[in-house]
Formats: structure tokens, C-alpha cells, sequence
């Protein structure tokens, strides 16, 4: 009976040990993969014991959604999303397929995600982190998904509008002096005849080449635009 009763009480423990090993891998996107982080953490950074949770007393995840840089955000995403650590994106976060998208340990729902979504996701997020269009402009500028798309999560008709990229671009009035041509001023393509109504995104593509579309009917000005085709 005692060796019985002895034998009960290692299975308890080691249930115990067990179901808190998977609860705190639950609610903690890195505990799967990192067990040691100073082997991931810059040489002068403080000593981190309390996993993601600690990570997020200092740091913004992206979730709130606001257009501003997010060195964190910005890292995490590029070194899971593309290149030998290449992940799936509901390795970190959790998703329920067409109800809800959010970060594994936060309670945030970003959105309804269906699974072509994801996929879509996962395959603009590669040039994002490493590719020749705007969106890794962005990512070597620390802007993430959120710094552009806000909230919900962006889908597969997803677009962002004007005043958007005017919080960190803007005012106009900025983007024109700044795409001022001294020699020829009536070519500035952020003082155009279309006025205030042509969306940015008309020549600034992220997940593509960007085009000049002044150069649809004015053939001979010669117009560079960052991302565009090489």
C-alpha cells in the first residue's frame, strides 16, 4: 500500500509539473522555442527571467494598432518571418479560423482571419521582412503590420487609406516641398492637378512595385519612386 501511495503521489507531481510546463508554453509565444534567452538577447540587455510577460513590461507587442515605429514588434517579426527561422504565423499567435487572430498570452482579437487570409499573411510578410518593395522600407524603418494596416488585421481586400500614411508622412503640404523639382516645378507628383484625392496608395504599393502613375500620360518626365520594379 505504501509503495502504491508513494507511486500515486510521483505521477501527481509529475502531472503537476507537466500541466504547468504547457500552461506557462500556453501563455508564453517564445517558452516552445527558448529556454535560455540570454542567448537571444543583445550582450547589454538586463536579465530577462519571466519570459514573454517580462519582455512586455518594457515593450509594445503592436496590438493597440497605432502608426508609429516598434523596434520590438519590428525584430520579433523579422527574424520569425522570413530566413532559417522562418515560422508560421499561428506559431505565435493564436487564431481560430474566420473568428479570431491575436498574440498567444494577451487577450487582444485582431480580427476575424480565415485560413486563405493567413496564408496571405505568411506570404507578404517574407517580402515585408526581406524584399525589394515599400513594405521592407518599412521594416528597416521599425514599422510593423500595424504601424500601416492599425486594426483589424489586414485580409486579402485590405488597403490603407490616406490619412493613414499621412501620421508619419504628412502633412501634404511636407511631401510636396520635399518632391519639389526646381527645374521643371509643375512635375511633383504631391502637388498635382488631382489635388487631395488620389490615394497614396495609386503609386506607393507595399507588398508590390510601386509605379508612377503621373508617367501614364506624361511619358517624358522622368520620376523615381522607392520600390519601384529594378
Amino acid at each position: 500500500m505504501t509503495a502504491r501511495i508513494r507511486w500515486v503521489g510521483w505521477l501527481c507531481a509529475l502531472l503537476l509539473l507537466t500541466s504547468g510546463a504547457a500552461m506557462a508554453q500556453k501563455n508564453d509565444p517564445c517558452a516552445g522555442c527558448h529556454k535560455d534567452w540570454s542567448k537571444v538577447l543583445p550582450k547589454d540587455h538586463a536579465a530577462v527571467n519571466g519570459g514573454f510577460q517580462q519582455c512586455r513590461t518594457c515593450h509594445k507587442t503592436g496590438t493597440d494598432g497605432t502608426a508609429s515605429v516598434n523596434g520590438f514588434a519590428t525584430r520579433l517579426h523579422k527574424t520569425h518571418a522570413a530566413g532559417e527561422h522562418k515560422l508560421a504565423c499561428d506559431t505565435c499567435h493564436s487564431w481560430v479560423d474566420g473568428k479570431s487572430f491575436g498574440l498567444i498570452g494577451e487577450d487582444a482579437n485582431l480580427g476575424p482571419v480565415k485560413k486563405e487570409d493567413l496564408a496571405l499573411m505568411q506570404q507578404k510578410m517574407v517580402t515585408w521582412a526581406d524584399g525589394p518593395f515599400t513594405d521592407h522600407l518599412h521594416a528597416k524603418a521599425k514599422v510593423d503590420c500595424a504601424g500601416c494596416h492599425a486594426k483589424p488585421v489586414p485580409v486579402s481586400d485590405a488597403t490603407v487609406e490616406n490619412p493613414r500614411c499621412l501620421e508619419c508622412h504628412g502633412p501634404v503640404e511636407k511631401l510636396a516641398a520635399r518632391s519639389a523639382n526646381k527645374e521643371f516645378p509643375k512635375r511633383n507628383p504631391h502637388a498635382s492637378h488631382y489635388g487631395s484625392d488620389i490615394a497614396c496608395t495609386s503609386c506607393h504599393k507595399a507588398h508590390e512595385a510601386s509605379v508612377v502613375m503621373c508617367a501614364d500620360c506624361h511619358k517624358l518626365w522622368k520620376l523615381n519612386i522607392p520600390g519601384a520594379a529594378k
